[in-house]
């Protein structure tokens, strides 16, 4: 049976619509991460087409498609978009799924090699902190931790990292709920000389601790932050400390280095 010029021409019509439909999609994608990259707040219908090559036509058609859907919004006197709460969603989204071990596990092994010393990973959990993951060196003597042990907020560079960085209110608390108990004879025990410690952190961006938690240990210790500036986790290079000198040499740079990487792949602006 004879074929007609229609279904004939039926195949290619098809190919073209998806193509289009594809590439229509494709710079819907392209406009929705410029958001995520430019590092500005909001974006007005020239920048956007300017830096992606698209008339302001089209960019005006795909953000008020992504209006639809909540992934963009515009203030109506500016007129002026911004990023919607369906996009700060799948974000969210995102962050709940992400692991942060995995996340820090090359910090941690680039630490231990460039230090010789244990890298470790901490995380909150209420008023107590504990390790959750180490990478330790390859030496006879060293320091080695044990996972999942909680240990107070005030007592060592991990402890002090996260304390330092909660909001002042969530100090207060703490300082309030808890005796300042000595896990050694060097843990700060006074408040005022405590406050003082952490104020000196928040301004340096690192803690250290001289044999707070443990007799015989020395330790430095990064915050890392989520997408809204919260200490979610920290960073830390510890040693014997007739070894180990948590300040000296490059070791507080490496660290905050390894630790601002994490933040910033959990959406902190820095």
């Amino acid at each position: 049976m004879p074929i007609s010029a229609a279904a004939k021409a039926n195949p290619a019509t098809d190919d073209d619509s998806q193509s289009r439909s594809i590439a229509a999609v494709e710079r819907a994608m392209d406009v929705l991460l410029y958001f995520g990259r430019s590092g500005q707040p909001d974006l007005g219908v020239t920048e956007i087409a300017t830096a992606l090559n698209l008339t302001k036509a089209a960019v005006h058609r795909i953000l008020t498609a992504l209006r639809s859907r909540d992934l963009i919004t515009v203030d109506p006197v500016t007129r002026r978009y911004a990023l919607g709460h369906a996009a700060v969603a799948l974000g969210r989204a995102y962050l709940a799924r992400t692991d942060l071990r995995a996340m820090a596990a090359p910090e941690l092994r680039q630490l231990a090699e460039q230090t010789g010393e244990t890298a470790t990973l901490s995380l909150r959990r209420g008023d107590t902190r504990l390790y959750v993951d180490q990478v330790v060196p390859d030496q006879e003597l060293r320091m080695e931790v044990t996972l999942g042990i909680p240990y107070p907020l005030h007592a060592g560079g991990s402890s002090k990292a996260f304390l330092a960085f909660l909001p002042e209110t969530e100090i207060d608390s703490y300082l309030d709920r808890h005796p300042l108990k000595p896990l050694t004879d060097k843990t700060l025990t006074d408040p005022a000389k405590l406050r003082k410690e952490l104020a000196a952190i928040r301004k340096r961006g690192y803690a250290t601790s001289l044999g707070e938690r443990q007799a015989g240990a020395a330790s430095i210790a990064a915050p890392i932050f989520d997408h809204d500036g919260h200490v979610v986790a920290v960073l830390s290079v510890a040693g014997p400390s007739a070894r180990f000198k948590p300040e000296h040499g490059e070791t507080a740079q490496s660290l905050t280095e390894a630790a601002a990487r994490i933040s910033a792949q959990l959406g902190y602006p820095g």
